[in-house]
């Protein structure tokens, strides 16, 4: 299973904005996409000073399923036009992460 972790800041007066464009259109056109191996993605937000973070975490099979998202050049972030209209300044890559180990909170 691979991790593909990105990051993107906004101002504070353009958080709900980004947020409601990841969660209403992005999201839904990388699910509408049917990319096999793509398993879920993920989104951290907090406040940081006069900023607003925001990390998502995709989930993938392989990275075969992660050049299916984003090409062959996979570490290039995919951010649309939209999103970068109210990003402040973003991850230009992406960081991928092979995942080892995972445990649920149930014994």
């Amino acid at each position: 299973m691979i991790a593909r972790i990105w990051h993107g800041w906004t101002t504070c007066g353009n958080a709900d904005i980004y947020e409601t464009l990841l969660k209403e259109e992005i999201f839904v056109g990388i699910q509408n996409r049917h990319i096999r191996g793509f398993k879920r993605i993920q989104l951290l937000r907090r406040e940081v000073g006069d900023e607003v973070e925001f990390v998502t975490i995709m989930l993938f099979d392989s990275l075969d399923a992660v050049r299916e998202f984003a090409g062959e050049n996979y570490a290039v972030a995919v951010v649309p036009e939209k999103a970068r209209a109210v990003l402040s300044h973003f991850d230009e890559r992406s960081q991928h992460y092979e995942i080892k180990a995972e445990k649920s909170g149930k014994g």
